[in-house]
């Protein structure tokens, strides 16, 4: 018997890394699973690297038929008894798998906070057959209920975070001698997909309030998406390019972080942040939007500072705040650190989804490890 683990992710997003993180503790637990994932994708070699029991499947779309018959086969000879849906093309094409296969337990994972929507589609493949979601946060849970799914179906388990790539951090310069930053530069960093609910575009507005007000703010951006090159020109067309740098997709984001002053999130929508639970975990204090499941992780003036989202003025003054307090900067560190490490560890999210998994199977009696 498996579980099957399945995440039709082409990018390496907070998504597939919680994917991993609930792999590796299945492995650790004993649970005997299949991990399902794109071919080549960041997720597919990372797995991989650690031995993780990997099967590679190309799914191009969520009508994709020939991917829905060859997992079904994989599931069928796997005698898959439950099926957890990582992301929204994994949920179409798993959903018809499983019909196939004929496997008992279905359960997905819900990370945004965007609204479902209306089409008969998309509200099938949330409740035709499924028997649990996962929301990272309450207000994913929200939108669920508000597009019409039962509250009794959604379990809330927020992400979790693997502390050791923070803790191994030794140097703290890194970006400064990459960049050759002055050591008396403030450096705001932001790791988020380059897209139009992260908010970057407030964030760069920010900055050119900051420009004559703080000069040594230094903008960093970590991240790749659809809205890269319109990014570029806005920062060039504002005035900014001389504070603002553009990094991309990096793989180092622990040495990144542990070289910035400060962290900001500018999104407008945001299920949860795994990106603030990052930077908690590296005592960097924080700047967030009070949007989505945020404020579940950021208190404010608690572990961080909240602001309105979609406003530069308001982004700017809080950065400006904690820039100008060092005291206050390093008690909102030094809390968030505390919070991640009592609430977030990727433990505690595995061991809450494997309860939910037996809590289903024994309503269900069926027996996952037979």
């Amino acid at each position: 018997m498996s579980l099957f683990q399945i995440d039709a992710g082409r990018e390496w997003r907070g998504g597939q890394r919680q994917a991993l993180f609930l792999a590796r503790e299945l492995r650790k637990s004993g649970w005997p699973f299949t991990f399902v994932v794109q071919p080549d994708s960041p997720l597919h070699e990372k797995a991989a690297a650690e031995g993780l029991p990997v099967l590679p499947l190309r799914i191009k779309r969520e009508t994709d038929l020939f991917a829905a018959l060859r997992l079904a086969r994989a599931m069928k000879r796997g005698g898959c008894r439950l099926a957890h849906f990582h992301d929204a093309h994994s949920v179409a094409v798993g959903g018809l798998a499983c019909d196939r296969a004929r496997v008992p337990i279905r359960v997905i994972s819900r990370r945004v906070d965007f609204p479902l929507k209306r089409n008969a589609l998309s509200r099938r493949k949330y409740t035709r057959n499924v028997d649990g979601l996962i929301a990272i946060s309450e207000a994913v849970k929200d939108v669920l209920v508000k597009g019409g799914i039962a509250p009794g179906v959604i379990d809330v388990v927020p992400s979790g975070v693997d502390f050791s790539p923070f803790e191994g951090v030794a140097e703290r310069d890194f970006l400064r001698r990459e960049f050759g930053f002055a050591a008396d530069d403030y450096l705001v960093g932001i790791v988020a997909a380059l897209e139009d609910h992260k908010g970057h575009r407030y964030l760069l507005e920010a900055a050119r309030i900051l420009k004559d007000r703080a000069p040594k703010i230094k903008i960093v951006i970590v991240g790749k998406g659809s809205l890269e090159m319109d990014l570029d020109k806005q920062a060039r067309d504002l005035g900014i390019s001389s504070l603002v740098f553009f990094l991309g997709f990096r793989d180092d984001v622990p040495r990144i972080l542990a070289s910035l002053d400060l962290f900001v999130m500018s999104s407008h929508l945001e299920g949860l942040g795994t990106s603030i639970l990052d930077a908690m975990a590296s005592r960097l204090p924080v700047v967030a939007t009070q949007v989505g499941g945020i404020p579940e992780v950021v208190i404010h003036d608690e572990t961080g500072l909240l602001v309105s989202p979609r406003n530069p003025e308001a982004l700017a003054a809080a950065i400006l705040k904690i820039q100008q307090d060092p005291a206050l900067a390093r008690r909102l560190g030094e809390r968030g650190y505390e919070v991640v490490h009592e609430k977030f560890s990727a433990e505690a999210m595995a061991r809450r989804i494997i309860a939910i998994y037996e809590r289903i199977a024994a309503r269900k009696r069926v027996d996952l490890r037979g």
